[in-house]
């Protein structure tokens, strides 16, 4: 914390991360108040998703070759504006149209920050900055859902957008200006390095979050469908609350564990511990059960966060620190769509326990696919050094020209 910028980028960025938190669950007690239909709230949520995570990828290049500064002076305000439009549709084909619409509009605002991290980061750091960072996001995940739910079941219920409008525009706009983001110079590309959809570890790591991706979308549509056909929808905010405490604990635990095992080796590990807490998820009740389980997940889930992004910077193509994590995204995110939209169908039709059973398989897909791809992901099996860190870091300044 004591390092320059670093305190500038966590609170210029803090009310977008909010806000984005917040969003789903707005967007989920949005469809359900004027449609009174779980499956569209479901669909909504899958459309925005859907709609975001296909163009992370593309937005993810824009950041890599033009840097942070007119990119978010453009997706900015469209996403506010959008935001605004939202909160005044009330049928469901435009909700649905508004949302898919929003997901493309949506500033890469994480993306954005992530490769900062690098630069920013002291010496033999860089560990305890990732997990900095995803402590950050996870305690924005913690006030967002309590936020939406909150102002969903307020007495001005149609505020949550306008809030979520608010907090973009801040955050979103401060991060556009502030000097360290402004002046971020991208990596330059290595001359016949294979594209990320192209280059074998990135492929292992895509087939991960394809699984996790469906089985998150379906575990983020159960939570609030339980709890609202138990008839205790203000549960969802507490449920989710301690697990996302949970994940900033897990988070800066991530960035205690000592540098003398791998990345994937600690990676491989917490994934295993990850797949037997979920399962007896489909067991559990939108109460004490639920939330027990939720605060062991989210334990093990702000861990995993530190671990996978050392693994992804450790075995991504040279010159696209943003790309690699849009492609990444991109697949997760659409995959999350897709188990939204199955998720809120079963949760209908079924029970939401089929959702939260298919969060635990997809875990055991993903912890299978590690396995079996973990050769391809050997450039992340290396313990670095200090001094090893640091000369990256003075590589990563050269090729910045800085």
């Amino acid at each position: 914390m004591s390092a320059p910028d670093v305190k500038t980028i966590i609170l210029s960025t803090f009310p977008a991360r909010v806000a984005y938190g917040a969003l789903p669950l707005t967007i989920f007690f949005k469809t359900f108040h004027d449609t009174k239909s779980i499956p569209l709230a479901g669909l909504a949520i899958g459309a925005n998703s859907l709609a975001s995570s296909i163009t992370s990828a593309a937005r993810g290049s824009i950041v890599d070759r033009y840097g942070n500064k007119w990119p978010l002076r453009v997706f900015v305000p469209s996403y506010v504006a959008m935001l605004i439009v939202l909160n005044f549709a009330h049928t469901a084909t435009s909700i649905l149209t508004i949302a898919l619409i929003l997901g493309v509009s949506a500033p890469p605002i994480n993306l954005s920050v992530r490769p900062l991290w690098k630069t920013l980061a002291p010496p033999g750091q860089l560990r305890t900055a990732y997990a900095l960072d995803t402590s950050v996001m996870s305690t924005a995940g913690v006030i967002g859902p309590i936020m939406a739910t909150m102002l969903a079941l307020s007495s001005h219920p149609g505020s949550g957008l306008l809030i979520c409008a608010l907090f973009i525009a801040i955050g979103g706009g401060s991060l556009a200006i502030t000097r360290v983001s402004r002046d971020w110079v991208p990596e330059k590309k290595i001359e016949g390095e294979s594209a990320n959809w192209r280059h074998p570890a990135m492929r292992v790591l895509m087939y991960e979050g394809a699984f996790i991706g469906f089985g998150w979308g379906a575990f983020s549509i159960a939570v609030p469908a339980f709890a609202t056909l138990e008839g205790v929808p203000h549960n969802t905010a507490w449920i989710l609350g301690i697990m996302g405490i949970a994940n900033i604990i897990g988070g800066l635990i991530g960035g205690l564990v000592t540098r003398s095992k791998s990345p994937l080796s600690q990676f491989r590990t917490t994934y295993l511990i990850w797949f037997i807490i979920c399962l007896p998820l489909a067991f559990t009740y939108p109460s004490w059960s639920l939330a027990i389980e939720g605060a062991l997940l989210g334990l093990t889930i702000g861990a995993i966060q530190v671990f996978y992004w050392e693994v992804m910077e450790a075995v991504r193509p040279a010159g696209s620190p943003t790309a690699s994590m849009g492609w990444l995204w991109t697949i997760e995110g659409s995959m999350s769509a897709a188990g939204s939209a199955v998720g809120g169908w079963l949760s209908k039709t079924e029970s939401p326990r089929w959702c939260l059973a298919i969060t635990t398989l997809s875990v055991g897909f993903g912890l299978l696919i590690l396995t079996i791809g973990r050769g391809r992901l050997k450039a992340a099996n290396v313990v670095s050094s200090e001094a090893q860190d640091l000369e990256a870091m003075k590589d990563n300044f050269s090729s910045d020209g800085q």
